[in-house]
């Protein structure tokens, strides 16, 4: 036992007016699409990462959900059960304009969002006068400015609570386009419809250990001892469960970035050396505009490969200073890639730069080479910036347009600094 019981208290369900707001915009990429293309409305259809028969599925629109398509089938799969449903590759920058729109929006009502993912933010309205005026009121407002503002095929399910967690089980309650409150009045009501595993962050093996701790469903949960739930899931994230389901706010945690990384499953897998020295190089120009944009540089550089036979190689190297420009880190990219295993087919590429720190040394300036190279690699990222990614690249780069697409992460959070890493900015976005 990792944590003391004799230390864990039983908490109150929490008896505040809802503070938190999350907001999850419904069927993200497939809306979005549908929104930019009036023909697409009404109609199934799939935005995939590839639209070949074994692309997988990222968002269905609600229409193909109605009909069994779900995240993560393969477009065969969802062509099985919908003949005519129509397959859209993803378009990034679209997503993430709206993203951008969304998050203009709602700072309206608040300055306290948080990004989530591409499709989920969490608004906090605890010390603000709009709160006043009741949330469920706001939430009204909301989708009515969204559709009004952002475009009238928008819709988005919001859940209010007094934490992240109770909010977010909230906007799943009625998807799409719901509108939700869960407190304390109603709390065991809504627990009591669901399974433990319509909780997030409860899956199959959690499951488990709640069922030897004589813990069955979601009100269970609620009703057991502290010392109970610690014992299940050994350790003090027993108890963190004992106080978010009384809706007490534990999450509300800032991790940090710890790394920024870039992978490519090749077409080619008899890829010829300088096939791969191209394709390293446009994933770690990716990664160095990525990182400097969120204003880090790196002491580590890692680099992975997956062969065809499924086999994995990877290494990494920490550098004595923070490792700033494109040109340093491709470089310890190289020699860390020949000393991968040679000759086998080659399945996928990863670079990636961890040990990530903000505002590098102010030391490297003292040393007029390196001013020099950092004025130059910032030069280059503001015209790549003003005129699109790429416009200036490596010559080894040069007719690679096509490869290493834009991709966007659903659901993720390791890049959600990108969509707020430049607050007064008055052009569009240009985002990797």
């Amino acid at each position: 036992m990792s944590f003391p019981t004799s230390l864990v208290g039983v908490a109150g369900i929490n008896r505040n007016p809802s503070s938190m707001m999350h907001i999850d915009l419904n069927s993200c990429f497939a809306l979005i699409e549908q929104q930019a293309n009036p023909l697409l409305r009404g109609k199934p259809i799939a935005v995939a990462a590839y639209t070949t028969p074994n692309g997988c599925i990222l968002a269905p629109s609600v229409e193909a959900k109605a009909l069994g398509i779900k995240c993560g089938m393969r477009v065969k799969e969802g062509r099985q059960l919908c003949p005519n449903l129509i397959v859209l590759p993803p378009d990034p920058r679209k997503y993430r304009f709206v993203n951008r729109k969304l998050l203009q929006l709602f700072r309206t009502y608040t300055p306290t969002v948080e990004v989530k993912s591409i499709d989920e933010m969490n608004l906090d309205f605890g010390h603000t006068l709009a709160l006043r005026r009741g949330l469920r009121l706001i939430g009204q407002e909301i989708k009515a400015a969204i559709r009004r503002e952002v475009g009238e095929w928008m819709t988005v399910s919001i859940g209010i609570a007094t934490n992240r967690f109770l909010a977010k089980l909230a906007a799943n309650l009625h998807k799409p386009d719901g509108l939700d409150e869960i407190n304390a009045t109603n709390l065991r009501a809504v627990l009591a419809t669901m399974d433990l595993t319509d909780l997030f962050g409860i899956k199959h093996r959690n499951k488990a250990r709640l069922f030897r701790a004589g813990v069955y469903t979601p009100l269970d949960m609620l009703d057991a001892l502290p010392q109970t739930l610690v014992a299940a899931f050994e350790s003090i994230a027993g108890y963190y469960w004992h106080l978010r389901l009384r809706g007490w706010e534990i999450d509300d945690v800032d991790f940090g970035r710890k790394s920024i990384g870039h992978s490519y499953a090749l077409k080619n897998q008899r890829a010829s050396a300088a096939e791969v020295a191209r394709l390293l190089c446009k994933l770690t120009e990716k990664v160095g505009t990525r990182m400097r944009r969120l204003g880090y540089a790196a002491r580590g550089v890692h680099v992975a490969c997956l062969y065809a036979d499924m086999t994995h190689w990877h290494q990494r190297a920490v550098n004595p200073t923070p490792l700033f420009a494109s040109k340093d880190l491709y470089q310890r990219v190289v020699q860390l890639y020949v000393k991968a295993p040679q000759g086998k087919p080659l399945h996928s590429l990863a670079v990636s730069c961890y040990g990530l720190v903000k505002e590098p040394l102010q030391q490297l300036s003292l040393l007029e080479d390196e001013r020099k190279k950092r004025n130059l690699t910032q030069a280059l990222d503001a015209i790549n910036e003003r005129w699109g990614d790429f416009v200036i690249t490596p010559a080894r780069m040069m007719g690679m347009e096509d490869t290493i697409l834009d991709r966007i992460s659903f659901g993720g959070v390791k890049d959600l600094e990108e969509f707020v890493y430049q607050e007064d900015t008055t052009h569009e976005l240009v985002l990797d």
